[in-house]
């Protein structure tokens, strides 16, 4: 059994303002709903995420088709139709819990995903409030009418989360609209477990919204960095490929793959920014498929493996540690290749080479070694 997380975007919004909904936005860098959708990817514990988007806008599920968790469904004209589709989207998923989220809180921290679900090992419905602490008002007119008592009052926040088949019996015996997923639930008898909410778990709601989004999200990037260390021995042969260049030389280098010590570097350290271990846990050399493989086939692994997880490569630094062959008259096509197959712009790429002084098994001319740095920042 599995867990699910549906994302509700199929509304528009028009209180937040802009000539298009608020999910299609751009803040801190990114629409909201792939800061929305990136939250729920990261979660390790959720294996389903459904979209729920507009019916009348067929490219809207685009940037989503290659996501290999996400199931894109449409929504309805009301927001109970819209969770209802979503729900049957789950139909044979074998799904034992589901959260239920408005695309438009894309600042929920991690903790708050993780406390619904921790709630539901024992609850059947947990949803997330902020206990009301200001004082509340009733207002006519422009004037306090009356202040009303705020003990036992809570701010309602998502993902609310649910045993999947209690809410989807609550959602199909529901009449009528209701505020939340949590009026369905209590309406056919669940109890409602109350989590701690967060205030930075704010709904994007009207046009000054985004400004406080885009400082809670800028404050809570997430910055990793990797290092990568390789080493390959020269063996007979008429060349070399160093970071995705072949170089006419009088010795090759030995290794399972192509031997690219450049490339395996940098691929080592991309997966050491996202503690994922080395080259050898993903396509070990003990397996013959790899066996002279080009060495591209791990760096886009772990540069997709980054991207999956919701980072993008800020900088690579390379450096070649060799006698020979000269680096230098080939660094620039380097740069070029490796920032084509990261993606990424060549400035942001630097590959440079250094001698060891004749010491040592590279000054010896025994092979070359290679170190790389790299740097992830989440998008």
């Amino acid at each position: 059994m599995s867990v699910a997380a549906i994302i509700v975007a199929a509304g528009r919004g028009e209180r937040a303002g802009g000539a298009i909904a608020k999910q299609w936005q751009v803040v801190a860098g990114r629409r909201v709903i792939d800061w929305t959708v990136q939250r729920f990817l990261n979660h390790p514990d959720i294996s389903h995420i459904v979209l729920v988007l507009p019916e009348n806008d067929p490219k809207a599920a685009t940037a989503f088709k290659d996501l290999s968790k996400v199931i894109c469904t449409t929504g309805g004209q009301t927001r109970m139709k819209s969770v209802n589709n979503g729900l049957q989207a789950l139909a044979g998923e074998r799904v034992s819990k589901v959260l239920i989220h408005d695309v438009a809180r894309p600042c929920v921290p991690d903790q708050v995903i993780a406390d619904v679900l921790d709630a539901l090992d024992k609850d059947e419905a947990a949803a997330p409030g902020l206990a009301v602490s200001d004082a509340l008002w009733h207002g006519d007119a422009g004037t306090v009418q009356a202040t009303r008592d705020r003990t036992g009052l809570f701010a309602a926040q998502t993902p609310q989360g649910f045993a999947y088949h209690a809410i989807r019996a609550a959602h199909d015996a529901f009449d009528g609209e209701a505020a939340d997923d949590v009026e369905v639930a209590r309406a056919a008898g669940l109890e409602v477990r109350i989590v701690p909410g967060h205030p930075d778990n704010l709904k994007i709601t009207r046009p000054e919204d985004f400004a406080r989004a885009a400082r809670i999200l800028e404050e809570q990037m997430d910055i990793r960095l990797g290092n990568g260390y390789d080493v390959h021995r020269f063996t007979d042969g008429d060349h070399v490929v160093l970071c995705g260049v072949k170089i006419p030389h009088d010795r090759s280098l030995d290794g399972h793959s192509d031997a690219d010590v450049g490339m395996h570097a940098v691929t080592d350290a991309v997966y050491g920014a996202l503690a994922e271990g080395d080259i050898g846990r993903h396509f070990p050399p003990s397996d013959p498929q790899w066996k002279g493989a080009a060495s591209e086939i791990f760096l886009r692994h772990a540069v997709q493996l980054a991207r999956d997880r919701g980072f993008e490569i800020s900088n690579v630094d390379c450096t070649l540690v060799c006698e020979f062959p000269k680096i230098g008259p080939h660094s620039a096509r380097m740069q070029s290749q490796m920032a084509d197959l990261m993606a990424v712009d060549e400035r942001r790429v630097s590959i440079k080479a250094t001698t060891s002084e004749r010491l040592g098994f590279t000054g010896r001319g025994e092979g070359i070694a290679a170190l790389a740095t790299v740097a992830l920042v989440s998008r």
